[in-house]
């Protein structure tokens, strides 16, 4: 490891801590330092010579591989969240029936604190908005729990709830409807594939009151959303056919000529995906039926086979060569 290196590695109070000027081996001169953080050492790579032997670790004990873990267990108070009505700012009283050391409250204190609950509940959310944000976060964490959707999304539709909500675009319309519409857009934003029938059959809206609403947050809010692309399609459908990986890449590779040839015009991404799925499982011998990717597609056996006909004609494998 080189010096530049091993000073990054090293905050402030490490270095002042260290005497060497510049920062060598006593032993062998060598600028060839390492520091290991299990053992709290440095050592010199050259002769092994241990420099310092007690280096405080300055970070937490805990570990986290992505930002929700970091914000969950750093202990400077709860985090952050969009999906609460005052951001997570209010003090809350947990749902389980414990005390501070994690004892099981005795029967006596259990209906006392299941009213101090409910009276917090009912204090932490004082004005009219607090109270419209309640019901469409909750909305919000339903439809995304029912779909299989990822935390990333209800944050997401969340804060597109609170922007319309800013400019007031939720006057006039369904609570249910604006939720709805604010988890679609923000699958649209993130590359996720979910239909609007999708949606509307979890959500407690009309399709039509969803699109509605949908087209306000895209006209007033969205402003240069990405459409929906056949290629966004293709993993969900292999991995609910249960098809290798080379069948999705190999779809992938099907839509994306197809798009150099201006074959996509006018055509249902699901429907070319679905087609695009078909073909590259008869390709690699994982055949499938145009019922079951229909099925899986969410489209009709005639729109696959239609597309299918397209790619076979047009393409002319001219890609597998």
């Amino acid at each position: 490891m080189s010096l530049s290196n091993y000073k990054r590695g090293l905050n402030k109070s490490e270095l002042e801590e260290l005497s060497y000027e510049p920062l060598r081996c006593p032993v062998c001169g060598s600028n060839e330092l390492v520091k290991d953080p299990e053992r709290g050492e440095i050592t010199c790579t050259n002769c092994g010579w241990v420099i310092v032997d007690h280096v405080i670790d300055q970070g937490p004990e805990w570990r986290a591989f992505n930002e929700e873990q970091r914000l969950k267990r750093a202990r400077a108070g709860s985090p952050l969240s969009p999906l609460k009505p005052n951001q997570g700012l209010s003090t809350m009283i947990d749902w389980r029936n414990k005390d501070v050391s994690g004892k099981s409250l005795s029967p006596e204190k259990r209906p006392q604190m299941s009213r101090l609950r409910r009276l917090n509940k009912i204090i932490s959310v004082s004005e009219p908005s607090e109270k419209n944000f309640m019901i469409a976060f909750a909305e919000i964490e339903r439809i995304v729990a029912q779909l299989g959707l990822p935390k990333t999304i209800a944050d997401e539709a969340a804060i597109l709830y609170r922007k319309a909500a800013k400019k007031r675009l939720i006057k006039g319309r369904s609570i249910e409807s604006m939720a709805a519409a604010c988890i679609y857009a923000a699958c649209r934003m993130h590359k996720i594939p979910r239909s609007l029938d999708e949606i509307s059959d979890s959500a407690r809206a009309d399709k039509r009151e969803i699109g509605r609403s949908y087209r306000l947050l895209a006209k007033e809010i969205l402003l240069k959303i990405p459409p929906s692309q056949a290629t966004d399609y293709v993993p969900r459908l292999v991995s609910a056919l249960k098809l290798p990986v080379e069948v999705e890449q190999l779809a992938i590779r099907i839509i994306k000529e197809a798009y150099t040839l201006r074959l996509t015009s006018g055509r249902m991404p699901k429907g070319l995906a679905a087609a695009a799925v078909y073909l590259a499982a008869i390709l690699m011998n994982q055949k499938r039926t145009q019922r079951e990717i229909a099925s899986n597609a969410n489209v009709t056996e005639v729109t696959v086979r239609n597309r299918f006909k397209e790619l076979m004609e047009k393409l002319q494998f001219e890609i597998f060569v």
